[in-house]
């Protein structure tokens, strides 16, 4: 048991030794973001208000904002990647997109319209329709935080360009 701790511990110091921390919130230089063109209860929108860092405020008014993340179109694509010979579906691919745009709060343009996507491919069998519809939510909650990942790091370039 003393072993077990002593291998615990040491292990521990090694890695923070090695500078190894756990993955960290993007840090923005906004403290106000208004998110515009979002349909009302989508999922996408609360993704990317969960991604926001604690110090950073969602506000109503583009004019209220340091700046402004203009949603164009948010998608979620589901095709058929493979089927049987008779026809029955093995594999679904999904696909989200997010094409955007980010503005100032006078309106000038920082990063013209552009498009982040993800896309994972979900096996299929009819007998399990609902654990594979559970594993889709899944996938698709996984993809959207993803993208709202990467968007804020997309904010947090502009931001730093901006200086």
């Amino acid at each position: 048991m003393a072993a077990a701790a002593g291998l615990g511990v040491s292990l521990g110091a090694g890695l923070s030794g090695c500078g190894f921390a756990l993955r960290q919130p993007t840090a923005l230089p906004y403290t106000r973001i208004a998110l515009q063109g979002f349909a009302v209860r989508s999922p996408m929108l609360d993704e990317i208000r969960h991604a926001l860092p604690p110090s950073c405020v969602v506000v109503d008014s583009p004019a209220a904002a340091q700046a402004v993340i203009v949603a164009l179109e948010d998608k979620v694509f589901r095709t058929v990647a493979a089927s049987t010979s008779a026809g029955e579906v093995r594999e679904f691919r999904l696909r989200v997109t997010l094409k955007f745009r980010l503005a100032g709060p006078g309106g000038e343009e920082w990063l013209p319209a552009t498009e982040l996507e993800q896309s994972r491919d979900m096996s299929y069998t009819e007998s399990a329709a609902l654990a594979k519809g559970s594993e889709e939510a899944g996938l698709l909650r996984a993809m959207r935080a993803d993208l709202a990942r990467q968007l804020l790091a997309m904010l947090a370039a502009t931001g730093r360009q901006a200086r």
